[in-house]
């Protein structure tokens, strides 16, 4: 590889469509389609990093039809090792407020119809008690201003969730709910990459509080606010990741077994 090939992705959410200045956009082809839109491969101090919209440009995509699957075979092709994955998302518990970052530890999946794995045959059952790389997460969350720790739950969308459905959830005692954190988490596990969750919490879930619950204006609105402080934020983690795979075992936990699928 050369010495210009992206280890590191930073995938952007809602709001989060540009990061990089004077970016290539590489078209990538992948067996399972087309990714959300081409990737953009530029430079961060010295760091070569590529840039995914997760949703594509101009959010042509809703969370539950995002080609999940192309875009990170797509990334990992490219020479992709880490992947950094801002979100939106809503507080379920009064430990977390609109504005907070927070990098989850767990993550609780309640999707309904989305291709979640590159197995299609053959016997494989990927680790995923831990689904966030703890070496990668832990480097996130020492810069100022970032929480460690939490449950993330991910919902199939595009609805929000009913009040009752937030209650529930924040009963379970999770702190954040998000329409997109799955499955790209095991998906980057499957493809041996490092993978860590960057959540910036745009409001408090219908079941929190009284009155209307979230509406998507307010969630938006707090996005734009805090965009550009993300964009900083994920700029200055860049320098500072570790080597990837080094004290976790994200790219070694298929060793010795036969993958179904060829790694690009």
């Amino acid at each position: 590889m050369s010495a210009t090939t992206p280890r590191v992705a930073v995938i952007g959410g809602s709001g989060f469509y540009e990061f990089l200045d004077d970016a290539e956009e590489i078209h990538v082809e992948t067996p399972y389609g087309d990714p959300s839109a081409p990737i953009a491969v530029g430079d961060v101090d010295g760091t070569a990093v590529a840039f995914l919209p997760r949703h594509g440009k101009g959010h042509a995509y809703p969370p539950h039809l995002i080609n999940y699957r192309a875009n990170l075979w797509a990334l990992r092709s490219l020479g992709v090792r880490q992947v950094l994955a801002p979100c939106a998302v809503g507080g379920l518990r009064d430990e977390v407020a609109p504005g907070d970052v927070v990098v989850p530890d767990q993550l609780v999946d309640r999707t309904l119809s989305r291709v979640q794995t590159y197995v299609t045959s053959g016997a494989l059952h990927v680790p995923f008690a831990d689904p966030y790389c703890p070496t990668l997460s832990r480097t996130v969350a020492a810069a100022d201003g970032v929480r460690l720790g939490g449950t993330m739950v991910v919902v199939e969308g595009p609805r929000f969730s009913t009040r009752a459905e937030s209650q529930h959830y924040a009963a379970q005692g999770w702190s954040l709910v998000n329409m997109t954190g799955h499955p790209e988490a095991v998906l980057s596990r499957e493809l041996q990459m490092c993978h860590a969750a960057i959540a910036l919490v745009t409001d408090m879930d219908a079941g929190v509080e009284s009155g209307e619950g979230v509406g998507q204006a307010e969630v938006f609105a707090t996005f734009a606010r805090n965009v550009e402080r993300l964009k900083q934020l994920v700029a200055g983690v860049v320098g500072s990741l570790p080597t990837p795979g080094e004290g976790c075992g994200c790219a070694s936990w298929a060793d010795g077994l036969d993958l179904p699928y060829q790694l690009p």
